[in-house]
């Protein structure tokens, strides 16, 4: 069944899935929930934050410092190492399903991480909001004057994303022309969108979305081919990012015999023309 939303009319990119916590989770969260959780303004629907919501991530992360954003952190383990690792970076996760933000919670909790935030909402709803570039429309006179835009990411994550694998559920996948212009408007000028999965025909999208966006550039662009390959390019796949771990969506890809695909894409300081085939 087409889960689109009446409130907003928007294709959600991520499963539906049960919310319950349990008792472990559920105690992590009430505990330690308000160290890593940025509470939001909720929107009309389901996981969404209110479009006149303003996020000061300085404020909540108590300094100003280099960014990594990383969609659908899953438990966390990416994004826990990599802040365990660099603790002079700051790392934001995006996550729509609850029990995945509790999980986020008790592995920063466990690792000591301070430098790790998580926002129960759909990426690619929130992302304008929180990196809106002006006030919200409507701001008092004195707050729209002292009002002052996140700074952008240095790097954005979106590693092995609902592959909605069915045909006519690919509409669904969170990667495409559109997301790649609101990651544009995340990351700073020179910045890393870095993406991997392990399906194939998804690889070949991103690849393509990559590719055609005026935002991007693919500095792997036709480098290791898959002969496999049905997209609209050939190549354009990055050497596996060495700063990701292995984790269990990548665990259980390469078990199932599937390839994993990596695309790091670096933001254009002006956005260029549109390419075609």
């Amino acid at each position: 069944m087409e889960q689109h939303n009446a409130n907003y009319g928007r294709i959600l990119s991520f499963s539906r899935r049960g919310s319950r916590l349990g008792e472990k989770y559920a105690g992590v969260m009430a505990e330690h929930g308000h160290k890593y959780v940025i509470a939001i303004p909720s929107g009309a629907a389901q996981t969404t934050i209110a479009a006149d919501a303003v996020i000061d991530l300085p404020a909540q992360f108590g300094r100003t410092a280099p960014l990594v954003v990383e969609i659908g952190p899953g438990s966390g383990e990416q994004s826990i190492s990599a802040a365990k690792a660099h603790p002079d970076w700051d790392f934001l996760a995006l996550e729509a399903w609850a029990p995945g933000v509790a999980r986020c919670v008790n592995a920063a909790h466990r690792e000591q991480v301070t430098n790790f935030r998580v926002i129960e909402v759909d990426a690619a709803q929130a992302l304008p909001v929180i990196f809106r570039s002006s006030a919200p429309e409507g701001s008092a006179a004195s707050d729209a004057a002292t009002w002052h835009a996140n700074p952008r990411a240095q790097e954005v994550w979106t590693f092995f994303p609902d592959p909605w694998r069915k045909a006519r559920h690919h509409k669904r996948r969170i990667v495409n022309p559109n997301f790649a212009a609101t990651i544009a408007q995340v990351l700073a000028p020179g910045g890393i969108w870095r993406l991997a999965t392990d399906w194939d025909n998804y690889a070949w999208q991103m690849r393509d979305v990559i590719t055609d966006s005026p935002y991007f550039t693919n500095e792997y662009i036709g480098q290791n081919p898959d002969p496999a390959d049905e997209g609209k390019y050939a190549g354009g796949f990055a050497p596996r990012f060495e700063g990701r771990i292995m984790t269990r969506f990548e665990s259980r890809g390469i078990a199932a015999g599937r390839t994993i695909h990596d695309i790091a894409a670096v933001r254009n300081s002006v956005p260029l023309a549109s390419r075609s085939v």
